[in-house]
Formats: C-alpha cells, sequence, structure tokens
C-alpha cells in the first residue's frame, strides 16, 4: 500500500522522520521492557527468599534517585540543544551499560549491589531519553497529527510491553538471565541507527532555545503548576501508580500465590500491555470522537484502582491475567488523553522542561511505588499492599477531580493549542 493511501488512523506515519522514529523505538522499547521485568526476576534470584519483598521494592527506590536528581536539568538540556544528538549519546551510553550488564551475568559476576548500581546509572542517564525524545516527535509533525500519533506511540510502546516480558520470560526458562541482557543490549542499534537516517529535522530558531540555568528549570516549573490542566493530569499519573504499582510483587505472586514459574511469571508480566495494546487500537479512531476528555480520564484511572483490587484478591491465574490486563487498558486511555492535554497545551519552547517535570510524576510514581509495595508486603503481606494500594488510588483520584474543576469540564471542543507549531515537514 503506498504511504499517502494509508488509512486516516495512520497518517502520521507518511512522515518520513516519525516512520524512522517509530519502527527505531519500537524495537528498543521492547528490548527496555524486557530487562525491566528481568531486573525484578533477577533479584527475587539473588537474596533469601524472606528478603525478596524489600529487595524488589529496593529497585524503585535506585531507579527513583537519580531521575529526581538528574530530571531538573535533562528538560533544559532538551530545550536549549539539539534533541536527536542527544538521543543518539544517550541510548549510545545506555546500549554500553546494558552490553556491561550481560558480560557480568553471564560471568556470575552480578551481585544484589551490582545490579542495583547498573540499574541506578541506567535510569539516570535514561532520563534525558525521555524529555528529548518526547519534544522531537511533535516538532516531526504538523500539530493537527499529533493526537494519532500519541496513540500510535502507545501501540508501540505496548505491543513492547507484551512482547518484553513474554521474551524475558521465556529467555529466563531457557538460556538464563544473562541473555535475556544480551537481547537488550541489541535492542538499542535499531533506534541508534533510525536516529541517525533522519533527514531534514527542522531546528528551533536560537532565541527559542532555553538559558542553561536555575531560571530555565523555575520556568518549566511554573509553567506546569501555573496551568490547572497540565498539573492534575501529572497528579493523576503520580498517584495513580504509587499507591497501584502492584506489578512490582508479581514475582512473588507468581512464585508463591499463583505458583506458575518463570514462564508464568512472563506472562502475567505482559498482561496489562495486552490489555493496553488493544485499548490503543481501539483510541486511535477514537481519539478525536471523545467530546468529554475530562470525564472520560478521571473514569479511566478510577477503573485502574478498582482492577488493581481485583487483581489484588484473586487466586486464579486467569483471573489475575485478566484484571491485570484491565489495569493495562484503563491506564492506555488515561495515557492517551494526558499526553493530548501536555502536547498540545505546552509551547514548543517549553515541552523539553515539561516532559522533565512530567518524569518526576509519571516515572517517580511507580519507583517510589514499588518501595512502599514492597515496605507494606513485607509486613502485611502481598494481599494486603496490592488491596490498600488500589483503594489509595480511587481516593486520590476523586480528590484530584474534585479539587480541578477545569479537569472535569474539559472537552475536545474546548482544547486550544498553545504551541504555535513549527512548518510541516515533507511527507514521503
Amino acid at each position: 500500500m503506498s504511504l499517502t493511501r494509508l488509512p486516516a488512523a495512520l497518517s502520521p506515519l507518511r512522515y518520513y522522520n516519525y516512520r524512522l522514529l517509530f519502527g527505531g523505538l519500537l524495537v528498543s522499547v521492547l528490548g527496555s521492557m524486557m530487562r525491566n521485568a528481568v531486573v525484578l526476576w533477577h533479584v527475587t534470584l539473588l537474596v533469601p527468599e524472606d528478603q525478596r519483598a524489600i529487595a524488589l521494592g529496593v529497585v524503585g527506590l535506585v531507579r527513583i534517585v537519580p531521575i529526581v536528581v538528574f530530571s531538573l536539568f535533562a528538560g533544559v538540556i532538551a530545550d536549549r540543544y539539539d534533541r536527536r544528538r542527544i538521543l543518539l549519546v544517550v541510548n549510545g551510553i545506555l546500549g554500553l551499560l546494558s552490553v556491561a550488564l550481560a558480560v557480568l551475568t553471564l560471568n556470575g559476576s552480578v551481585n544484589l549491589f551490582i545490579l542495583y548500581a547498573i540499574s541506578a546509572a541506567m535510569s539516570g542517564i535514561g532520563t534525558f531519553d525521555n524529555p528529548a525524545r518526547q519534544s522531537l516527535f511533535p516538532v516531526l509533525l504538523p500539530d493537527k497529527e499529533l493526537p494519532r500519533a500519541i496513540s500510535l506511540n502507545m501501540i508501540l510502546f505496548q505491543v513492547a510491553s507484551v512482547g518484553g516480558p513474554a521474551i524475558g520470560g521465556l529467555l529466563i526458562a531457557r538460556a538464563g538471565v544473562g541473555w535475556a541482557y544480551v537481547f537488550d543490549s541489541a535492542s538499542f542499534i535499531a533506534l541508534f541507527l533510525a536516529l541517525l537516517f533522519m533527514r531534514d529535522v527542522p531546528q528551533r530558531p536560537t532565541e527559542q532555545r532555553a538559558a542553561f540555568n536555575l531560571g530555565a528549570v523555575r520556568d518549566g516549573f511554573r509553567f506546569v503548576f501555573g496551568t490547572p490542566l497540565i498539573r492534575s493530569s501529572m497528579l493523576l499519573d503520580f498517584f495513580a501508580t504509587f499507591f497501584a504499582s502492584a506489578m512490582a510483587l508479581l514475582p512473588i505472586y507468581a512464585q508463591d500465590v499463583l505458583k506458575v514459574g518463570a514462564e508464568g511469571y512472563g506472562v502475567l508480566s505482559a498482561a496489562p500491555a495486552v490489555g493496553a495494546l488493544i485499548a490503543s487500537v481501539a483510541m486511535v479512531p477514537l481519539i478525536e470522537r471523545i467530546e468529554h476528555r475530562g470525564h472520560v480520564l478521571v473514569g479511566s484511572v478510577l477503573a485502574y484502582g478498582l482492577a488493581t483490587i481485583a487483581f489484588g484478591v484473586s487466586p486464579w491465574f486467569w483471573l489475575t491475567y485478566l484484571c491485570l490486563a484491565f489495569t493495562g487498558a484503563a491506564d492506555t486511555v488515561s495515557a492517551v488523553l494526558r499526553n493530548v492535554i501536555r502536547q498540545l497545551g505546552t509551547p514548543n519552547e517549553l515541552r523539553g522542561r515539561m516532559t522533565s517535570v512530567n518524569m518526576i510524576f509519571f516515572l517517580g510514581g511507580p519507583q517510589l511505588g514499588e518501595l512502599e509495595a514492597g515496605l507494606v508486603a513485607s509486613r502485611f503481606g502481598p494481599v494486603v499492599s496490592v488491596l490498600t494500594g488500589g483503594l489509595g488510588c480511587v481516593i486520590a483520584t476523586l480528590w484530584i477531580a474534585a479539587a480541578t474543576p477545569e479537569l472535569l469540564a474539559y472537552r475536545r471542543s474546548t482544547a486550544a493549542v498553545l504551541a504555535v507549531g513549527a512548518a510541516a515537514p515533507g511527507q514521503d
């Protein structure tokens, strides 16, 4: 099929640079999602059984500290320097760290401290990836294509999230943890090549480039917290993932509650992404038809919390799978709407800083949530941890909705584009 005759839902793929970025990210994120699941399993192999819950929780702690430290300036760097070059450097370093983890694991040289240290380093370096990437893709497309592109990006992410943990579980069972890290190392090559082959990427005028100082950081925070819609969308993300970070305890559920082993763990790890993939595909044609976007956003986060509660009480493998799949579907609907709000409501010269502030919320929430879930599970058991987390998500969502009238009032027909988009890049 000619690219000029693609269905409207796939229209962003008509643009050459976006198409390259989409393909490279698909492979790279597949490896990253696999690594995230494998690291949690790896931790359980390195500690005594009675220490697994707290050890899993610490994974979240070692990841969130560098995110908070580096994210303050990651957005400024994305708004000041060439975003494509930032991605080339960052993903090159991440690839080398993944190679080191693979080699050390295959040699039997990895202990818990080394695993935590490499996870922290990858989290810190990765902090510079997201603001540059999220700020790059909108300038590869005209503004009218952004809602569809955001939905397609969600499909990409969820396909990778389905395949990554499933591949990781199979590799753990058949070849060992080390070979899963080898796969992750190789996955960085695709994104690196995609970035190299881009052409005629729009450059920002010099006057739109942020100064590298604390004032530029303050401008980012001032914009986010001074814009109720963007602020509330980030708070929803943070509290939902903080309270409902059930995935951190999934290795314990797989091993002790459901007793399904590594392959079953891989299947369950992919369950949220299966539901998310279905929702992502549905959202591509539906996103332009949803009028009461605020109501749908709040409702989807409430559904996420309720599905987490159901997961916590499920004693059966397939019911657990369905509950986790539903959390993924609900989270995807929420994520698409949150991203539309943020990308269309942020000027191009502030997108990097907006994304870096958002990173504290959307990465800090689940990482701190993993620590919270591990601490509660170590004291009261995994079931109580998941149940109280789901309930906390529901309460926090209702509070944010009540405190932000603009959120429930948000509609498609009243959405305003604040940014002045760059000239539409050529189609290919």
